[in-house]
Parts: structure tokens; C-alpha cells; sequence
């Protein structure tokens, strides 16, 4: 995401909380916000995709998915 998108963001927040905002610009907040925490997520996979567990015996397993909770 870009800064312009993030600063957008902040503006819709501001503005939101002083006046209100229009039917168009509530639309864009939240598209705005949905694509920053898309991206969020998406950095934060990328990170945990990259971590190892090293083992007392010394060996390093990549770190897995807890399966879903039923």
C-alpha cells in the first residue's frame, strides 16, 4: 500500500469524526481499509513463512499451521 493510500485513510478518519462523511467516501474508507489489511496479512505470512523452530537436538523445523479449531 502507499503512502498517499495511508494518508487517505487518516484524512477519511479525521474527517469522519469532525463532519461525517458521504455515502462515496464511506465506500472508500472501507475499500481503502480492507486493501491495507489485505496487505498487512499478506507481509505478515511472508514473515512467519521465513521462521524456523530449532530443536533441543539441534535440527530446525519449519514452522507449520495450526490446523482450525471445530
Amino acid at each position: 500500500m502507499e503512502k498517499a493510500d495511508i494518508d487517505r485513510i487518516n484524512e477519511l478518519a479525521r474527517k469522519k469524526k469532525s463532519v461525517g462523511l458521504t455515502a462515496a467516501e464511506t465506500e472508500e474508507q472501507a475499500r481503502l481499509r480492507r486493501a491495507y489489511i489485505d496487505g498487512f496479512k499478506e507481509n505478515l505470512k511472508a514473515t512467519l513463512d521465513q521462521v524456523y523452530i530449532e530443536r533441543e537436538d539441534g535440527t530446525y523445523e519449519k514452522l507449520k499451521k495450526k490446523p482450525p479449531l471445530n
